[in-house]
């Protein structure tokens, strides 16, 4: 298993690689969707908001399953079975596996789920891949709900990408309903 802590290394490559080669639909939120909008702000796990119907719920736990995801958090020798049936039985889980963190988020503050946050996408670009993203007018929103200190602070470099943004005239990003 990777480290926990805020020192641990995450490999988003390889996580989201195993996501979207397995054909899960998710969105990309938190700390990796305000880098891919332009942020520099640093995060150590990979946060995304998955669509829970039966089909999707099992290729989630195919795509995640050589990353052997475990409670992060939860004591060593804990029984956790990664299987559909914990996914469906649950809604928000924070995990570590041999890749890093990842937290499978069912919904989100402020975004509510899949469905609620899929016209607030869009498809950008990283590790060579199509990876479908929350907007970064809709990431502003939901940090703002969710209220943590660390989402506060990073609400200013956010808004302030999205006003350099609108001046520019580039609504790539901003939240024109686009969806992916």
């Amino acid at each position: 298993m990777a480290p926990d802590g805020p020192d641990a290394a995450t490999d988003f490559e390889a996580l989201l690689g195993a996501l979207v080669d397995a054909d899960v639909l998710f969105i990309v939120v938190g700390g990796i969707a305000g880098i891919l909008h332009g942020a520099g702000r640093a995060t150590y796990d990979l946060d995304v908001v998955y669509d829970r119907s039966p089909s999707n719920l099992a290729r989630t736990v195919g795509a995640l399953a050589a990353f052997k995801p475990y409670l992060r958090g939860a004591p060593p020798g804990l029984p956790f079975r990664w299987d559909a049936a914990t996914l469906a039985s649950g809604l928000n889980f924070t995990l570590t596996t041999t890749a890093g963190a990842i937290d499978l988020l069912g919904e989100i503050p402020g975004g509510g789920d899949f469905a609620a946050l899929r016209p607030h996408t869009v498809a950008l670009a990283m590790f060579g891949r199509t990876i479908t993203c929350i907007t970064l007018d809709q990431l502003i929103h939901v940090k703002r709900a969710a209220g943590r200190p660390k989402d506060l602070e990073a609400i200013a470099e956010l808004e302030h990408l999205a006003a350099r943004r609108e001046s520019s005239g580039d609504a790539l990003d901003g939240d024109q309903g686009r969806s992916t």
